[in-house]
């Protein structure tokens, strides 16, 4: 998808020009009426900006064109090319300045200047097709300029020297760091362009840029304007001109990720991962619309500058990194150590230390190229190094120098033997999380707090489970081509995965239900009258089966497989025998499409007593479509649509639930207790009727630090804000209390939790004194909300 925006900014526009624009969060064009569309001026600076999701290269062109347009007296365009993905995509700016009006409406084609936000994609994108020679390429390198030159690939080597280039390095990761800007390097890179492009004055461009910082940040807090601040202060110093040779020191061509790939994803998907799709015919396509799964393992998008090192002295072999991997790029495995004999002399193993995989070796492995560099796996590791506290069994290293030995590493790791599924006990982390997801690798935003619970689900139920997923986040990291997260497993076996409108994915994953149903019924009857006279211990068997644990449906998989082996191949009941073995329904999707718009028909879909299992991913806000309020979003919290704090408190979709009192319902929160969402998972599918969880899921649109994600999910726990519990209706058959409130009374105060986000924080900046009295309302309603809770769990 491509996203246009036009600004044209003077500080003073003659009155017989027109507006044009496309976006309304940016300022707009303007061009004389009679503008004839020709061939741009070469006095006009035509500059293309390669960023990432998140690293904030569109936000500082977007600044960029207010500053040039706004202070002086040049025009400026701008265009920003990116997809629906997250965090982890490529953005291209189109960036035009000139003194006279811009009359280019299309992309940039012959750019005088070229910025390189991510050393990555000098690997994977041709991204000097369109510099003009002796253009200026500035890059964000990990390398000095000694250096550099050795570790750029051959044909952009080759395009450097053909085109005479410029080229500058600087290491906008290292100066972000040293700026406490963690990974977002805009500011850098936009000091780097005005140094280098000659548009404004060095001292002016810079103490615009400031101005702009001020404007920008100031409701964030004077912390985060300080560190911007800082970041430019600190990057003309490191700011380094390449000499360039007219010889080519590195012979090695540009990445190849897909050599071993299935034919139709090297030679279309792989045509769309590097941004050459436009080139393809439409008869490379697929006729009947139809991709296949499993395709995100083909990206290797190598965004991490870090990525996770497993210490084998100190890990406890608990899983817990490998259970909140937003991205299921660090997994752990027990085998047989005969396995071991053709591994890599860099591969990682240690004694298994569960008593029930005694005598088998234990690894736990990084994905390298897969993994986005969050970090939440550090961050929960209990194991630390006694002597050197800030050492922990899980570690962030360098990934570059790493790169090509942890893909080795991988590749032999994702060929060792898998446990057997039956035989694991999925009450306990460090075995459960042996199986293997069938939900890897997505394009979600590093740290995601959505993703660990998909993950999880398709662990437990993925090689039977349907999924209606609703239209948001989920829906745009789970099926955007040209890739898709869901997968399947050595059998062929994955979920049946399908996005669904907004407004209606609770009765679309009712129609799952009732289908599969149907299907099943319909070929019970047909296998009764079959069984008159064919095998009748066999249909008993069949019939009677209990379905409710691995080893059931592995049995049941077994008997169904003996009885497609007897049938004919034209047969009715052949086509329709896989249905006597169950399946696992699904409903999910976030809190905008559960709490608001399709609040009617997911109360209809529960009200059904049908055994549909719906996961509410509660983020608290509407984070696909750009962070509006929802009625999840809690009091206080500044949000689009509520700018002065949400004034109301957050609905209780959960207590809405239990009020039928047939309705299985958890609230879960990985971060605060794992083995709790583990357990809930478990009892919600296994109960014969509806179930509802609703699942915490921290967002970049929190303003928190993503890193540590899963311990402030802790810290909302202990302060009440979150509650953790479960409704089991069963347990009213068995005489017992069926709402079991799975954590103690609240032992922090509120604020505590809440100021460590910017949604709240932001409020206290700008209006202090309804900050506090939405503080003190927030705190009286979570109190009154535990006594409430803890008067019903006794009932």
């Amino acid at each position: 998808m491509v996203k246009a925006v036009f600004d044209n900014l003077a500080s003073e526009k003659p009155k017989n020009h027109f507006t044009v624009g496309i976006n309304d969060d940016v300022s707009y064009t303007s061009l004389p009426l009679n503008t004839n569309f020709s061939i741009e001026s070469d006095k006009v600076v035509r500059a293309m900006f390669y960023g990432l999701g998140s690293d904030g290269t569109v936000g500082a062109n977007k600044n960029s064109i207010k500053i040039i347009g706004e202070e002086t007296d040049n025009y400026a365009q701008g265009y920003f090319v990116y997809d629906s993905k997250k965090s982890g995509s490529m953005t291209v700016s189109h960036l035009r300045f000139g003194s006279t009006p811009i009359r280019s409406t299309y992309l940039i084609d012959k750019a005088n200047f070229i910025g390189c936000h991510q050393w990555v994609f000098l690997e994977r994108v041709n991204i000097l097709k369109d510099a003009k020679e002796g253009a200026t390429f500035l890059v964000n390198s990990p390398y000095d300029s000694n250096s550099v030159w050795e570790h750029i690939p051959f044909s952009v080597q080759q395009q450097i020297i053909d085109k005479q280039l410029k080229l500058y390095i600087i290491d906008a990761n290292k100066v972000a760091r040293n700026s406490g800007m963690g990974g977002r390097i805009n500011t850098i890179m936009q000091v780097c362009f005005f140094a280098l492009a000659g548009v404004l004055p060095q001292d002016e461009a810079i103490a615009k840029i400031k101005q702009a910082i001020e404007k920008t940040y100031g409701k964030k807090g004077a912390d985060v304007v300080r560190k911007n601040l800082d970041a430019v202060d600190n990057t003309l110093n490191n700011l380094q001109k390449v000499d360039i040779p007219n010889l080519i020191k590195n012979q090695k061509p540009q990445i190849q990720t897909l050599v071993s790939a299935p034919e139709f994803v090297r030679d279309v998907l792989g045509k769309m991962m590097i941004w050459e799709g436009d080139n393809l015919p439409v008869s490379a396509l697929p006729a009947d619309g139809t991709f296949p799964t499993g395709t995100a393992k083909w990206e290797k998008r190598d965004v991490a500058e870090n990525i996770p090192v497993w210490d084998t002295n100190l890990c406890i072999q608990c899983s817990k990194c490998v259970i909140v991997c937003p991205h299921a790029a660090i997994r752990s495995k027990a085998y047989n150590e005969s396995e071991l004999v053709k591994a890599p002399a860099s591969f990682k193993s240690t004694n298994a230390k569960d008593k029930d995989f005694a005598g088998d070796k234990f690894t736990i492995q990084v994905a390298p190229s897969d993994c986005t560099g969050c970090g939440i796996c550090v961050e929960v590791c209990p194991a630390r190094n006694k002597e050197q506290p800030e050492r922990k069994a899980i570690n962030m290293e360098p990934q570059l120098p790493l790169r090509t030995q942890e893909s080795q590493n991988w590749d032999f790791f994702l060929n060792l033997s898998l446990p057997d599924r039956t035989k694991l006990k999925l009450n306990q982390i460090r075995q459960q999380q042996f199986q293997e997801p069938l939900f890897e690798f997505s394009g979600a935003c590093g740290g995601c707090g959505e993703t660990p619970y998909l993950k999880l689900l398709t662990q437990l139920f993925g090689d039977r489970a349907m999924i209606a997923n609703a239209t948001g986040c989920s829906s745009i990291y789970g099926g955007n081509l040209p890739t898709t997260p869901w997968t399947k497993n050595a059998e062929g076996r994955g979920p049946a995965w399908s996005n669904n409108l907004f407004e209606d994915n609770a009765e679309f994953g009712f129609g799952f239900r009732l289908a599969l149903d149907k299907h099943a019924e319909y070929a019970a009857e047909l296998l009764k009258k079959w069984g008159e006279a064919g095998d009748k211990e066999l249909v008993k068997s069949i019939l009677n089966a209990s379905q409710n644990t691995e080893a059931d449906i592995y049995e049941q998989r077994q008997r169904v497989e003996v009885l497609k082996q007897k049938l004919e191949n034209a047969s009715h009941l052949k086509s329709l025998a896989d249905y006597l073995v169950r399946k696992s329904v699904w409903i999910v999707g976030g809190d905008g499409w559960a709490y608001d718009i399709d609040f009617g028909g997911l109360d209809h879909v529960l009200a059904s007593g049908r055994n549909v299992n719906v996961l509410v991913m509660d983020t608290e806000v509407y984070s696909n479509t750009g962070g509006q309020s929802s009625k999840s979003t809690p009091k206080g919290a500044v949000a689009k649509f509520a700018a002065s704090g949400k004034p109301a408190a957050k609905k209780d979709l959960g207590l809405i639930a239990m009020t039928y009192g047939n309705i299985y319902v958890a609230s879960v929160a990985i971060g605060a207790r794992d083995e709790h969402t583990l357990k809930a998972f478990i009892e919600a599918e296994a109960y014969d009727g509806p179930s509802l969880i609703i699942a915490y899921s921290h967002c970049i649109a929190h303003g928190i630090n993503m890193t540590t994600a899963m311990t402030h999910q802790k810290s909302l726990v202990d302060s009440g804000r979150w509650l953790l519990y479960r409704y089991n209706p069963d347990l009213i058959k068995q005489g017992k209390k069926p709402l079991l409130l799975d954590i103690q009374k609240p032992k922090q105060p509120v604020e505590q939790s809440m100021y460590q986000e910017n949604r709240f924080k932001m409020l206290t900046k700008s209006k202090p004194e309804l900050a506090k009295r939405l503080l003190d309302e927030a705190q009286a309603e979570v109190n009154a909300r535990w006594k409430m809770y803890e008067y019903l769990a006794q009932l």
